[in-house]
């Protein structure tokens, strides 16, 4: 690969040289992908039009929230490691090692163990009103209340930007 011309238009080169930039990816992770020796590396960090391609991937991952997630994937895997520290040092406090036995817990977590109020969905009719303007007592059967768990759907998934434009 030592046209750098053509790698202008490989989104994913230029995504991984993106991710180089804000420290995801080391070089020696993207020569070895790529297959590159060290005279193309330089060549690559000195064409300008490939630089501002991957100045603008950069720009793009920022506002799409996309370099953050990828930073944050990072450092929250050091996160156990730190907790199970905490959890079992005798030294700690009661309380602190209570809330890294917690936070560990909830790291390791599968899934919801209730159902939330935002898994839920309530209906309430009241056709009561009637009886309300002619100051009659409400029939009780004149109120429906429904509540029901909606059934899991799969997630959209695609991490393509198309659709939000």
């Amino acid at each position: 690969m030592s046209d750098t011309g053509s790698l202008i238009d490989n989104l994913e080169f230029i995504s991984d040289l993106a991710r180089f930039v804000e420290n995801l990816l080391s070089d020696q992770q993207i020569k070895k992908k790529y297959r590159f020796d060290d005279d193309t590396w330089t060549k690559i960090c000195k064409d300008e039009a490939l630089i501002e391609a991957i100045e603008a991937e950069k720009i793009r991952r920022i506002h799409s929230g996309a370099a953050k997630r990828e930073r944050a994937q990072l450092h929250i895997v050091k996160a156990p490691d730190i907790l199970e520290k905490i959890m079992s040092d005798p030294d700690e406090s009661a309380r602190h090692r209570v809330d890294s036995i917690k936070a560990l817990d909830a790291l390791a977590d599968n899934g919801p163990r209730t159902t939330s109020d935002m898994d839920r969905v309530v209906i309430h009719i009241d056709l009561s009103a009637d009886a309300k303007l002619r100051s009659a007592e409400p029939d009780p059967n004149d109120i429906i209340h429904i509540e029901a768990t909606p059934r899991k759907t799969p997630a959209i998934t695609d991490e393509t930007d198309d659709w939000k434009r």
